[in-house]
């Protein structure tokens, strides 16, 4: 991930981009807090409709916000540090990219962290718990019968959250969150071949059930090999355009 940059102007800051980030972006009303910039700045940049690489024009996004550059440039620096925007001193900032190797990474510890909360989660859960994960799982059929994968990546990132938020560890949620947050941007699910996609749904099921019946050796097991096979679907993503070069 690329350094924050420093409080000086960017050379290019003011230069027209077109950017698409600009008919993504929301703005209700003029002067809107620092917090609520950063949290509509997140929202366009995870809802999948900015591909990676995308320019951030900062002059443009104050105007569109009707504020100055400085909380633009302070909301910019927060996602510098969630690796959702990258920035170099002539370029300006950027939806973050991505190498092959740095992807399969966040998948590796994205699998550990969730197998923690799996563990904790199963002797936690309650009813309120199994009915969203099985809204979710509805959901997630219903994206694969409309052949919607956009919804499909939404959905299946529900369902995943709701099996492992009764673990009731706000920090643990917290970290998988921000790994889940860095992946967004390249919709993978949207990506894969549709076997692939079939494979792993049908796990879904199976992880529900275990879930449910509070069968932990089952659902950690289900999970783990649920896990092996994204990373093998993912690992194939690898040769297309939606990542950067590996450096050096």
């Amino acid at each position: 991930m690329v350094a924050a940059p420093p409080n000086g102007p960017d050379v290019n800051a003011r230069a027209s981009t077109h950017s698409p980030l600009m008919g993504i972006l929301r703005a209700e009303r003029a002067g809107l807090s620092q917090q609520a910039i950063l949290t509509e700045l997140r929202r366009a940049i995870l809802s999948g409709d900015v591909a990676p690489g995308t320019q951030v024009p900062m002059d443009e996004v104050a105007e569109l916000f009707g504020v100055s550059r400085i909380p633009i440039r302070e909301s910019l620096k927060t996602l510098i540090g969630e690796g959702l925007v990258d920035h170099q001193p002539r370029a300006g900032y950027t939806v973050a990219r991505l190498t092959p190797q740095e992807f399969r990474e966040l998948y590796i510890v994205r699998g550990v962290l969730g197998i923690a909360a799996l563990s904790a989660a199963i002797d936690s859960a309650g009813p309120d718990d199994d009915r969203e994960a099985a809204e979710a799982l509805h959901a997630l059929d219903r994206a694969m019968q409309n052949r919607d994968y956009r919804a499909y990546q939404r959905d299946s990132r529900r369902f995943h959250f709701a099996l492992a938020t009764p673990c009731r560890m706000p920090r643990l949620m917290h970290m998988i969150e921000l790994v889940w947050n860095i992946t967004e941007p390249i919709q993978p699910m949207a990506h894969i071949r549709q076997r692939d996609r079939d494979e792993l749904h049908g796990e879904h099921r199976d992880m529900l059930d275990a879930f449910v019946a509070r069968d932990r050796a089952r659902l950690l097991r289900i999970t783990r090999q649920h896990l092996d096979e994204l990373e093998t679907t993912v690992s194939d993503l690898s040769a297309t355009d939606l990542f950067d070069s590996p450096a050096g």
